[in-house]
Order: structure tokens, then C-alpha cells, then sequence
């Protein structure tokens, strides 16, 4: 079942065309990891997936509707992870989470249970409620995504969410993304760490100058590979597609 499908994205900075006619599919059960380099159009283009920025030309539907049309109810299908913590320090981890099950109508005895739950997800029980200033920061990244999940959304969509956490929390981060996956969540997974994707991901699309120039399942992709210098990976893929590293 496909929870998100955008055709022939398209968005102008000014002059500059950041995103020139992308199309992806994301099905239920499935995790799409999203690979490029800096600038090459993939926050643009998750904004314009999440609905927090409007395309200039293309269509996205979640679910098979339209996101032009009753944007209250497909938001709720949606969890985001965003790159930049979306979190109030000053808050306890129950208090982040009232806050934000409520922007999505999750109250009473629902909203108890589904802080219980995201808390036991997230590994913070312990913490529940410490203010979020002191929180490290692998715990904060754990909140944060969390916070996309008190809705039960079906569809979640990742940007970086393990940039500057340690070892042990991106492993948790990486295992309950699995769990997600095999209940049946569609994932939209964007990440510079070629090592993720290729371990996590069961398609791989990558984009370089606003288009997406490679789509297809890991094993597909990595046929591509001429390197005979060891295994295929990613990232030898990668450079051959863009003439790019992802760190420079």
C-alpha cells in the first residue's frame, strides 16, 4: 500500500531551481532512504513532502488524498523528525509530549497511554520527568523523535535524526525505526551516514542538483558498483553517481 507518492515536484528559489521534478514513492512497510549532497534539494524537497512548504508545480498525496485538500487529516497520518530539535528545554519529557499530542487532538487516557508508550520506545521512563535542559544529547535526539510518534502517524519522515548522538543512541534510534518499519510504517529516511542507510533502508533514492537520479532497491543499486577494490557499498555508488562526498 503506497502512504506517500509525490510526482514532478517543483521549486524556485528566485531564479535558482532547487527541485526540479521529483517523484518518490513511500509503501507502507517500507523504509526509503533519501541520499545527496549538501544543496542538493532534499530538505526542499521533505518540506514540501511534510506540507510546511507549497511546490510550485507537482502533487503529493498521503493515503491516496491530496494534500491540498483537508490538510488536517492527512497531517495526522504524519510523523516528522526534523534535523533541528523541536523540543522546549525548560519542559519534562511528559510535558514536551502533552504539548504536542495535543496539536494533533490526542487527549484524556490516549494521550497518558501514548506517553507511557513513546517513553518506554524511547528508553526515557527514567527521565520522564527531568526538564529537557539536562538531558544529553543522545536522549534529547530520542525525544525529538518521540515527539513525532505520541500520534500513532503511519507515515514518518526523517531528516537526520542521528546527527551528533553517541553510539548507543543511534543504535536504539536505528532498532526501533526497524520495530516501526515491520508494524507496517512507511519511512522517508534522509541521513549522510552512508553506513544507516545501507544497513536500515530496503530502497535508496538519490538526488544530486533537484533531481532524483537513482531510485531502486539496495541490492539493485549496489549492481552498479565497478569498484573492484572490495565490497560494494553505498558509498562507492554515491561517488560514482555524483562526483560528490557527502562531508567535504
Amino acid at each position: 500500500m503506497c502512504l506517500l507518492e509525490a510526482r514532478d515536484l517543483r521549486k524556485h528559489y528566485d531564479t535558482q531551481l532547487a527541485v526540479d521534478g521529483v517523484s518518490l514513492r513511500v509503501s507502507a512497510g517500507e523504509i526509503l532512504g533519501l541520499l545527496g549532497p549538501n544543496g542538493a534539494g532534499k530538505t526542499t524537497t521533505m518540506l514540501m513532502l511534510a506540507g510546511l512548504l507549497t511546490p510550485d508545480d507537482g502533487a503529493v498525496r498521503i493515503d491516496g488524498v491530496a494534500t491540498d485538500h483537508d490538510g488536517r487529516a492527512w497531517r495526522r497520518q504524519m510523523g516528522i523528525v526534523p534535523q533541528e530539535l523541536a523540543l522546549y528545554p525548560e519542559l519534562s519529557a511528559v510535558e514536551n509530549l502533552t504539548f504536542f499530542g495535543g496539536l494533533y487532538d490526542v487527549v484524556g487516557p490516549r494521550l497518558v497511554d501514548r506517553i507511557d508508550s513513546v517513553l518506554e520506545t524511547t528508553g526515557l521512563t527514567e527521565h520522564r520527568d527531568r526538564p529537557v535542559r539536562t538531558y544529553s544529547g543522545g536522549m534529547k535526539r530520542r525525544l525529538n523523535f518521540g515527539v513525532a510518534l505520541v500520534h500513532e502517524p503511519r507515515l514518518l519522515i526523517l531528516d537526520e535524526p542521528t546527527v551528533g548522538v553517541d553510539p548507543q543512541s543511534r543504535a536504539h534510534l536505528l532498532e526501533r525505526i526497524r520495530e516501526l518499519r515491520d508494524r507496517g510504517m512507511g519511512v522517508l529516511y534522509a541521513s549522510h551516514y552512508m553506513e544507516e542507510v545501507q544497513t536500515l533502508c530496503d530502497r535508496v533514492a538519490v538526488m544530486d542538483l533537484g533531481r532524483i537520479i537513482a531510485n531502486d532497491t539496495l541490492d539493485a543499486l549496489l549492481e552498479r558498483v565497478t569498484d573492484a577494490s572490495g565490497p560494494a557499498n553505498l558509498e562507492t555508488l554515491f561517488l560514482e553517481m555524483t562526483g560528490h562526498r557527502l562531508r567535504d
